[in-house]
């Protein structure tokens, strides 16, 4: 969908790019009003607001809402809301509000009074069909919703009659009415509508978001929840308080493509419509989708690549083989990611697994479901998608069906069927997409991303650690297409969701530049400060590497982050340590490694390497962070990435931001360059825009990334960046050329007040990339 914003009406105004801001009780409306004048100085369009949902009390991220839904009073309430867009305005800034239209929170069953209401009443509670609940006799709980919260044992023994609730430590919930009058607490809780489970058995009641018991699935196929869940946001839009909307994973919906209708019907043809969708490497986003586009992952992934020099990651992975024991290329990735998908169905989706089994033998009784079960896993293993029932992934299912049966002709009848139940809509078609999504997330994301550590940047929402390189040619196509097919798409470069930071990853990836240097470290390291194991300590150097820092030593602020993040990564990594079974031991000696090599003759030589990569990992941050904000769609900065910023894993990547920062920063000096520059020649970057290939001659021909913006066949602005920078000698720049289109221009990025002039056909890298290695070009005339 390629709406021309620039004569839009209707709340919106054309972006040029948004900020992308972490709301939290402590960073609410307010404080957000007190660094727009910093917001307007960087050049940005658009706010881009974390949900402003009223949440769980506590909360720091505001994904886990609760009802009756409104704006959340910790963070300003309506009227807070109503004088950031005041002020907003005022500035020229749009607004755009992320929703989260999938799930709602249920951690505490007395703050949701939806979910309290469907346990008190069961089927028939009025909320009854806002929750997707299996209420089958075949559900595992005789009919009951079952809640796994009980220990592994089983045991209710702790469960108390109190206040008219049963109480199981700290979790309250509600009773049936009349149901307490008489009996002891194991008889109450028998007469309840739900039936309290060991964490572990396998069973709950309830789709939730993931395997996040406290987050419980909604029903937005359904007219009335739908109306439930968004009068407010239309409120907003009636209000003219919002100029767009981003949509929080909507491939957990039954049915993503009607709900997208339906919302872009409510919210007009001109607020900005982004969906939060992770696109594999050879998915397109569905075209036929009424949105503006993606957040951004698949344009990350491309950017990554195209600066990771693609010999290195070779020799990078022989060094993984020799420390791990394990090669960690894309032939290991697909395999090892087939089987984890096997695995974590099993063990952590059996219950979805079961319904999506009902649903495709409701059509045929007599098939065999054991057959189905197999057929199913087999499917959701090899599709490599989040969801494949779109028009046009609709080939793909069929084609991974065929090639399972031609492996596997046993399954050709269940198969066979499974193709046939999902090729129209229906509890089928939805349940395998549903199953199939939240399988792909929690094995890939969240268990292969922290087993594997050939190159860790691009272990990534969206990456491809398979295949982590792209050259120029690729690149070049690839953003050409963007350019025609989805002008207005997000391009992200850091979220809340990124496993590490722009830079952090930047950082990494030069790693592919110095194998050998990196080897040399490693076995240093490995020798006198060995880690109490290989993979897990493999894994966790690389991330310091991207997090040290280039101006002193590791101080112990920075030193816990690392333990904090290096303990979320083994436990869901799963092979030493667990979140449910705990290694204490194994944690303790890796906290003490940690220590050790942020300190000492190790932390020398790792600040050693630091050293030696950063001039270019700067000039390659820059550069990425350049191309993000002037390539075709509309790049997103994270709270606090104006400046350098070395985030990993949430919840780091949430922690407050210092806006008061050095406007002299060279990354704050480009991200305001380019967006003035982007302003100031918007007819060269909105729909109906080009983007032209700019083929750079000579020795350093493969280090240079460059395109013209053009509006028409016009060039308008020129961009040039430079790639594997370590290798890039003084003679090679002099010794390539960058042809630029005809006429005379001006570098924004040179010293002085005029920058440099260049008119002639093709110019030396030498003297075009003065900058960081970077050049920004527009008309000099």
């Amino acid at each position: 969908m390629t709406t021309d914003r620039s004569t839009a009406t209707g709340g919106s105004r054309e972006p040029v790019a948004t900020y992308r801001i972490q709301l939290t009780p402590d960073f609410g409306f307010i404080e957000v009003i007190g660094i727009l004048d910093h917001l307007v100085d960087l050049g940005v369009s658009h706010l881009y607001l974390s949900p402003i949902g009223r949440a769980t009390a506590g909360s720091m991220h505001g994904y886990d809402w609760v009802p009756p839904p409104g704006v959340a009073p910790a963070l300003g309430g309506l009227s807070g809301l109503r004088e950031l867009r005041s002020a907003a305005t005022t500035l020229g800034l749009g607004l755009i509000i992320d929703i989260v239209p999938n799930h709602t929170g249920v951690a505490d069953v007395a703050q949701n009074p939806w979910f309290s209401d469907l346990l008190r009443y069961g089927p028939a509670s009025r909320y009854a069909g806002f929750f997707d609940v299996d209420f089958s006799t075949a559900n595992g709980s005789d009919g009951k919703i079952a809640l796994p919260v009980l220990a592994a044992d089983g045991d209710l023994s702790p469960l108390v009659v109190e206040d008219g609730h049963l109480r199981y430590y700290d979790h309250v919930f509600p009773t049936a009415p009349g149901s307490t009058a008489a009996g002891d607490p194991l008889e109450v809780h028998d007469r309840q509508h739900y039936r309290l489970v060991p964490w572990n058995s396998g069973l709950i009641g309830y789709r939730r978001f993931f395997t996040v018991n406290e987050l419980a699935g909604l029903r937005q196929e359904e007219p009335a929840v739908y109306e439930a869940t968004h009068r407010w946001l239309l409120d907003l839009i009636d209000e003219d308080l919002i100029d767009g909307v981003r949509v929080d994973h909507p491939d957990g919906l039954w049915d993503p493509q009607s709900y997208l209708r339906r919302l872009r019907g409510d919210i007009g043809e001109h607020r900005l419509l982004y969906i939060e969708k992770i696109l594999a490497p050879d998915e397109p986003l569905e075209p036929t989708l009424p949105v503006d586009g993606t957040t951004g992952y698949d344009q990350m992934r491309v950017i990554d690549a195209v600066f990771t020099a693609p010999t290195g990651v070779i020799e990078l992975g022989e060094i993984h083989e020799r420390i791990t024991g394990v090669p960690g290329d894309g032939a290991w990735l697909h395999r090892t990611e087939r089987d984890r998908k096997l695995t974590t169905l099993r063990s952590m989706f059996p219950t979805e697994h079961r319904r999506l089994v009902r649903a495709v033998t409701h059509s045929d009784p007599s098939a065999d479901a054991e057959a189905i079960e197999e057929a199913t896993a087999e499917l959701i293993a090899d599709l490599g998608v989040y969801r494949a029932d779109y028009p046009a992934l609709r080939p793909r299912l069929e084609r991974i069906a065929s090639e399972i049966t031609a492996r596997t002709a046993r399954l050709e009848p269940a198969m066979e069927l499974v193709v046939r139940a999902t090729a129209s809509p229906g509890a089928a078609t939805s349940r395998l997409a549903q199953t199939c999504g939240a399988v792909t997330a929690k094995s890939v994301e969240d268990s292969l991303f922290y087993r594997t550590a050939r190159l860790v940047s691009a272990q990534e929402v969206g990456g491809d650690p398979a295949d982590p390189t792209m050259g120029l040619r690729e690149f070049h196509a690839h953003n050409v297409h963007r350019a025609r097919e989805w002008p207005w798409a997000m391009t992200a470069t850091s979220t809340h969701d990124t496993k590490r930071g722009e830079d952090v990853r930047a950082r990494i990836a030069v790693l592919t530049q110095v194998p050998e240097r990196w080897s040399m470290m490693v076995d240093t390291i490995w020798r006198s400060t060995p880690p109490p194991d290989d993979l897990t300590g493999y894994f966790l150097l690389q991330n310091i590497i991207g997090v040290w820092p280039t101006d002193g030593p590791v101080d112990d602020i920075l030193r816990t982050r690392i333990t904090e993040y290096a303990t979320k990564a083994v436990r869901e990594a799963g092979l030493r340590t667990t979140w449910t079974e705990v290694d204490d031991d194994f944690e303790a000696a890796l906290s003490d490694w940690i220590a050790a090599i942020t300190s000492g003759p190790a932390a020398e030589a790792i600040s050693g390497l630091v050293a030696e990569i950063a001039p270019s990992w700067r000039s390659e941050a820059l550069g990425r962070k350049m191309i993000a904000l002037l390539g075709p769609g509309v790049g997103d900065v994270y709270q606090g990435t104006q400046w350098w910023e070395d985030s990993l894993v949430d919840p780091d990547n949430r922690r407050p931001v210092d806006h008061t920062q050095s406007m002299d920063h060279p990354k704050t000096q480009l991200v305001r360059t380019a967006l003035r520059v982007r302003a100031e020649h918007a007819e060269a970057f909105r729909a109906g825009s080009g983007y032209l290939p700019l083929l750079a001659e000579g020795r350093g021909a493969d280090h240079v990334i460059a395109f013209a913006r053009t509006a028409g066949d016009d060039p308008r602005v020129v961009v040039v960046a430079t790639r594997f920078t370590h290798a890039l000698s003084e003679h090679d720049r002099a010794s390539t050329t960058v042809p630029l289109p005809a006429g005379r221009w001006r570098d924004q990025l040179a010293p002085g007040s005029d920058g440099e002039k260049f008119r002639e056909a093709t110019v030396s890298l030498a003297d075009l990339a003065t900058w960081h290695g970077l050049a920004l070009l527009t008309p000099a005339d």
